[in-house]
């Protein structure tokens, strides 16, 4: 979980902004709009969480496993870029 004040903000934005997608597919179906329209807002809230799983998930690999960087002294590069690596392929593979 994002424990910097910023970090926080910015996810409780993102989830502000699902919330609103939400509510917008809420109307399109009590409303009979047109099913590709329906999709596509389907799509976009599909799109949104996996962005914000990404992000949680990618703060929770810096904050457990970047103190260990400090640690190794000469290693730090190393870890460093394995999890960026790691952040990177969650990206990748949640989209």
């Amino acid at each position: 979980m994002p424990h910097s004040a910023e970090e926080r903000r910015k996810v409780l934005s993102r989830i502000h902004r699902i919330q609103g997608q939400l509510n917008s597919l809420e109307r399109a179906v009590d409303e009979g709009v047109a099913c590709p329209h329906v999709l596509q807002q389907i799509a976009a809230v599909r799109g949104a969480v996996h962005g914000l799983m990404s992000e949680v998930l990618a703060s929770h690999l810096r904050e457990t496993f970047g103190p260990f960087a400090d640690v190794l002294g000469d290693g730090s590069q190393v870890l460093t870029n394995s999890i960026d690596d790691a952040v990177e392929l969650v990206h990748k593979y949640t989209k």
